[in-house]
């Protein structure tokens, strides 16, 4: 199944549209929406949803191919759709692993938590991330956004909440917020407009300009919420902060950080693949037909950058198989933080390889290269951070 449906989901000729776009959303700092239109449209955005619930039940292994192979060839495209497979995979993970309600199905069985948010995603409605916020380096465990509860069991939540991908499509944005007693909250807000009275009574709004270095078609926008509704039925946690032992949080974090390693994973495919082909050209003037990899300078950098990258992947496809299989770790949090850093870490390795040795012709401000230089750097900035993980590292060293 893996190769079949990643090509039915993906064929080649979409994504070279998508590749021949990507310097036009760049450009203009415009959504995706042609893209977005077309992933729709074959159905990936239900690409990890059970095929009993109308997806295409790709594995988290599998979805990392997919999602390398879409960044590749478009990497904003790719990290915004990434945040939706997100709660997508969330979901799953949850499913996979019985967590219930206490409500039955019309057959008896117990209800997964999120199966609405399966069943949501194989119909259209678009999942957003709203989990980061300025200063919060805590990012899940803890929330500077409040969530005060009403009588019906729902919650009315204001805060900001920034890098908020695909702030012009999404229809149910999953957030987090905490109570006036000190728990946290999570659950999703539903952005149905004046259709639903709820909603109406609080707002949404996008203050400041979405205008990055890189991974512009993102439209990743600064989100206020003031007083809107998680409705009861929504909640999907609420748990104390800095308690990671609910099933909800390493569902949130293990998803997050596979998923969007495998986007930056693909953009050092492609910076491979240009370095490749900049190696085999031939030397001007050779009299033998000599190629610049025939220097052992170049193909010493080049072997080095491939094998740094074969690793990275290695952990990847591992932790991505790990979660699938329910294999059982002490140390999640750490190998998943690590894995995310090292991934992202190596993409801008290999970018910057490939710059090297594609040289001026990269460097021109509309090449595809000069695009990706700028797109690999927003791994930087995506939790957890290589000083979050240090702090870890040194937290199990006590």
């Amino acid at each position: 199944m893996p190769e079949e449906w990643i090509e039915s989901l993906l064929p080649q000729a979409m994504l070279e549209r998508f590749r021949s776009r990507a310097a036009y959303y760049d450009t203009e700092n415009a959504f995706f929406g042609d893209d977005f239109a077309e992933l729709r449209g074959v159905g990936y955005l239900a690409a990890p949803v059970p095929e009993e619930l109308g997806g295409a039940g790709l594995s988290l292994e599998q979805l990392v191919l997919a999602q390398r192979r879409l960044a590749a060839h478009a990497p904003a495209t790719a990290l915004g759709v990434n945040m939706h497979l997100v709660w997508a995979q969330v979901a799953r993970f949850l499913r996979e692993r019985s967590r219930a309600q206490t409500d039955m199905d019309s057959n008896g069985a117990a209800v997964s938590l999120l199966d609405w948010v399966l069943r949501d995603a194989a119909q259209g409605e678009v999942f957003a991330f709203g989990i980061s916020e300025a200063g919060n380096e805590a990012v899940l465990m803890d929330s500077a956004s409040l969530a005060e509860p009403l009588e019906d069991g729902s919650y009315a939540v204001s805060g900001t909440k920034i890098f908020t991908t695909l702030s012009p499509a999404w229809t149910r944005l999953g957030v987090h917020a905490k109570t006036p007693s000190g728990q946290l909250v999570f659950g999703f807000v539903r952005r149905d407009g004046a259709e639903n009275a709820n909603l109406a009574q609080g707002s949404i709004a996008h203050p400041g300009v979405w205008n990055p270095l890189g991974m512009r078609a993102t439209q990743s926008y600064t989100t206020t919420l003031d007083s809107v509704r998680i409705e009861a039925s929504d909640v999907a946690a609420r748990i104390e902060p800095f308690d990671g032992s609910d099933p909800l949080v390493l569902a949130i974090f293990s998803s997050f950080s596979i998923l969007t390693a495998a986007v930056y994973a693909g953009i050092a495919d492609r910076a491979l693949e240009l370095a490749a082909e900049a190696a085999a050209r031939m030397v001007p003037g050779s009299a033998e037909g000599a190629t610049r990899l025939d220097d052992p300078d170049v193909a010493s950098k080049l072997t080095s950058a491939v094998l740094a990258h074969r690793e990275s992947l290695d952990a990847l496809t591992l932790l991505a198989r790990d979660i699938d299989e329910q294999r059982p770790r002490a140390d999640w949090f750490l190998a998943l933080a690590a894995a995310r850093n090292k991934v992202t870490d190596e993409a801008r390795s290999a970018v910057d390889t490939a710059m090297r040795l594609v040289g001026a012709r990269g460097f021109q401000a509309d090449s595809e290269l000069a695009r990706l230089y700028r797109d690999v750097l927003a791994g930087m900035f995506h939790p957890s951070s290589s000083r979050a993980l240090a702090s870890t590292v040194r937290a199990s060293l006590r």
